[in-house]
């Protein structure tokens, strides 16, 4: 269908209201239809979104893929029955799929959007992302694709209340992103009752502009106000992102039930949807498309070309050094890759690519929730983004990441410092949980490396790795133990040690498998055998190499991991043997039990039991079994 051009909708409004009227009336039809969704909170936005489609959002509805279209974001995912609604206004979704197909099951119109649709860019529903992604977005038009589309996001009041909201105008305003527009829309009522601030508009354009952008207060159903503040918007004329906090109405063009805090989430009973589409005027089918956009091509990132590092064998390297080596080489190789970081740059060792190539690293300041989501936000406009921070703190952003798993987006996460090896900063900077966390993420892949040059590798192979990738690395320095020639896939595991006659296999990951080594020195001595595996890989993990090393070595098998004993490192093995186990499996998983507190790192591994002593001593009560041990 040949997209209207804004001339063709012209200076009168009326075309748009009965858009309005029709995009109303489609939210009732498409909720009663489907026995649940939020009609309320779409007919409140209604006109805005009108406004919006036919004369300001710039998109080729028949190409969503076009670099230069505009890009719509709802945040307020739940008003799902007005984007649909607005998707069969434009005409690429047909009134057949929005009464039959909208949150039912194997069906695209989902109860909240997703990427199942190629107009939408993010899973949105869980509250407070929808705009921070958007900076992502944002940040890509004006530092990396340098191209003119505009991001325009619809808000709710109810998110206003969710920090992350503020953490995206904090970046919006520090990055000058005034291609990115807000709307929120301002109808009061939240879940459950009034939302925090009501309808104080002074008091939301006050907050707006403490972080930095320009606030404009409008009645969100003058469609002339609505057309002007987007013109407005659209120019950024004091040179800030704008923010259009726009007054509005819950259920808008139903009286009987407008404004009232009994109707969130609850679509019309049949007999009210038939007099509430009677009142607006009934079914309408308009199909109305606004402006194309411009013509543009991304600009061009120049790779200088770069060498890998290679570390001598011995050498002792932290491996968040050699993550910041690897990365900065990857960016001269490869120009769609670009870096964040949570301001701990020189910690993670991330301000090797700043300092290499600073138009393509986002700092983000200690506000994990906006470094995930800009991350999400690159990642959609195609580029390779490699996000760190210390490991305890993305557990602040874990709905982010979980999100990010519904979009389908390509994210890889670094985190530092982990484990009860940093010392004595204590448990406040220990990340125990983030294996467990990581792994439980659909379609993740989760590593953790021993040494510089395996690091090196993996880094490597999560800039071709799809989906949510999390690599550990840790604080101290360690030797390297592998040579330049080795290759590391995902999903692979490394021998270190290994024998005709083992009589127990030792499995570690990062720290614990330089302490699995010094056992098998220590039971050497013994005359005790032992396999040693680097399970660098935790998910996807290398099964098979795990059950053979059980079934030659008597089924004995130790797990050392610095982490919480729930989640990680062990329980990844453990559900790898148990998948053909051995008739003599017996398994000892040495884990962070307690609660640390400070000391030195070798202090705090002995505390926890995860050094070498406590692995041999766990490997010699396999071996010969103690009666009194519990």
């Amino acid at each position: 269908m040949p997209a209207a051009n804004h001339e063709n909708v012209g200076e009168d409004l009326s075309q748009v209201a009965e858009l309005a009227a029709q995009l109303r009336v489609d939210s009732i039809r498409s909720s009663t239809s489907a026995g649940s969704g939020h009609p309320t909170s779409s007919m409140s936005a209604a006109d805005l979104l009108a406004v919006l489609i036919s004369r300001h959002l710039r998109y080729d509805w028949d190409n969503p893929d076009l670099d230069t279209n505009d890009h719509l974001i709802f945040s307020k995912g739940h008003a799902s029955p007005l984007l649909y609604s607005v998707f069969k206004a434009v005409g690429v979704v047909s009134d057949d799929e929005l009464m039959n197909g909208y949150r039912r099951i194997g069906q695209r119109l989902q109860g909240h959007p997703t990427p199942a649709l190629p107009w939408v860019d993010f899973a949105t529903g869980s509250l407070g992302q929808g705009l921070p992604d958007g900076v992502g977005v944002a940040l890509a038009g004006k530092y990396l694709d340098r191209l003119p589309y505009r991001v325009w996001v619809l808000c709710g009041d109810s998110e206003m209340a969710e920090g992350s909201i503020w953490e995206a105008l904090d970046k919006a305003s520090h990055y000058g992103l005034t291609n990115l527009v807000t709307v929120v829309d301002v109808n009061r009522l939240g879940q459950r009752g009034e939302t925090e601030l009501g309808w104080d508009m002074e008091s939301y354009a006050r907050r707006v502009q403490a972080f930095g952008a320009q606030a404009i207060i409008i009645d969100g159903h003058d469609l002339s106000a609505i057309d002007e503040a987007f013109s407005t918007a659209a120019k950024a004329p004091e040179g800030r992102p704008v923010v259009i906090l726009a007054k509005t109405i819950k259920a808008k063009g139903f009286p009987q039930i407008e404004d009232s805090p009994d109707w969130h989430g609850k679509p019309l009973p049949p007999d009210m949807a038939e007099k509430a589409i009677a009142e607006l005027g009934g079914p309408r089918t308009l199909t109305l498309r606004g402006p194309l956009p411009e013509e543009g091509t991304k600009a061009r990132i120049d790779a200088p070309g770069a060498t890998f590092p290679s570390y001598t064998m011995g050498e002792k390297v932290a491996t968040r050094k050699a993550y910041g080596d690897a990365l900065a080489a990857l960016g001269g190789i490869d120009p769609a890759v670009v870096a964040l970081d949570g301001e701990v740059s020189n910690s993670t060792h991330s301000d090797q690519f700043a300092k290499a190539f600073p138009g393509r690293f986002f700092e983000m300041y200690i506000a994990e929730q906006q470094l995930i989501a800009a991350a999400t936000g690159l990642s959609s406009r195609g580029y390779k983004a490699f996000a760190s921070t210390f490991a305890a703190f993305l557990t602040r952003a874990y709905d982010f990441i979980r999100m990010g798993s519904i979009t389908g987006a390509d994210l890889r996460l670094c985190g530092s410092h982990a484990g009860v090896e940093i010392g004595a900063d204590g448990p406040s900077q220990m990340a125990l949980e983030d294996l467990a966390m990581f792994r439980a993420v659909h379609g993740s892949t989760v590593l953790y490396p021993a040494d510089a040059t395996s690091t090196a590798a993996l880094v490597q192979g999560m800039a071709e790795t799809s989906g949510i990738s999390y690599l550990r690395t840790t604080r101290g320095a360690y030797p390297v133990l592998y040579g330049a020639s080795e290759h590391f896939p995902v999903g692979g595991s490394k021998l270190l040690r290994s024998s005709g006659n083992d009589d127990v296999t030792l499995v570690g990951a990062g720290v614990t498998l330089h302490e699995a080594l010094k056992a098998a020195d220590i039971l050497d001595a013994d005359g005790i055998q032992a396999r040693v595996i680097d399970c660098y890989s935790i998910k996807p993990i290398d099964a098979e190499t795990l059950l053979t090393a059980a079934g030659e070595t008597q089924g004995r098998v130790i797990i050392a991991e610095d982490h919480r004993p729930e989640g990680g490192l062990g329980s990844a093995v453990k559900d790898a043997l148990l998948t053909a186990p051995p008739s003599d499996l017996s398994i000892t998983h040495l884990a962070a039990n307690g609660m640390p507190g400070s000391g030195t790192g070798q202090e705090l591994l002995a505390w926890a039991g995860i050094d070498a002593e406590h692995i041999a001593e766990a490997a010699r009560d396999l071996i010969r079994p103690n009666p009194h041990r519990s």
